[in-house]
């Protein structure tokens, strides 16, 4: 006697070409960005009244065998603005780590396990109420899991990604990874509301 076949998920063989993503509109956040270092003290009350942030880090690409570097910027977006931590700044280090423990707010993202597997690297902490966009997407049978497919898939609109190589570690980000930064963070905010309603969650 053989087992009942497995459930087939409705979003199992939901599936988006590299030009149907490219024909689809660009979007990018279109609200409030703040540049945080030593002044990130300011934003932590506010951050922790959310429900849900999304949350995303960037980091200074290497092009030498062996090269590397630590994250030099994380990005965390709330219902009204987005914040962008500048890592190079001890304080900014510091609440972005107990933004990173706080049980009360979901921080969403994909890929999350490098990116904090990364950053402990930087300081060591304790991360509560993480949910990885891209294992839920996994578990309805998706095949395509990163920010962009599943922006074009389940929120109808583009991620711009040319900027994604360039250097984070500056001082003064261009208005170009600014942007970049802070859309790739709503995105996955959007994307873990429209998850939650769709009940992959």
């Amino acid at each position: 006697m053989t087992g009942a076949r497995p459930r087939q998920s409705r979003f199992e063989l939901l599936l988006i070409t590299r030009k149907e993503v490219n024909d689809l509109p660009v979007r990018r956040y279109p609200g409030e960005v703040r540049l945080l270092g030593e002044d990130a003290q300011s934003v932590l009350a506010d951050v922790l009244k959310e429900e849900a942030v999304g949350f995303d880090t960037e980091t200074r690409p290497s092009f030498r065998p062996g090269e590397s570097y630590p994250p030099s910027l994380a990005q965390v977006a709330t219902a009204k603005a987005v914040y962008l931590f500048q890592l190079r700044h001890a304080a900014a280090v510091e609440v972005l780590a107990r933004v990173l423990e706080a049980p009360q707010v979901v921080k969403a993202g994909v890929g999350l396990a490098d990116d904090l597997k990364a950053l402990k690297k930087v300081r060591e902490f304790s991360e509560k109420s993480i949910v990885d966009l891209g294992l839920a997407a996994k578990r309805q049978g998706l095949q395509q899991s990163g920010v962009r497919n599943l922006s074009a898939l389940f929120l109808g609109f583009r991620i711009p990604k040319g900027t994604k190589t360039s250097n984070w570690a500056r001082s003064q980000l261009t208005a170009q990874q600014v942007a970049y930064a802070a859309t790739d963070a709503w995105a996955c905010r959007e994307l873990y509301v429209r998850f939650r309603n769709l009940g992959f969650l």
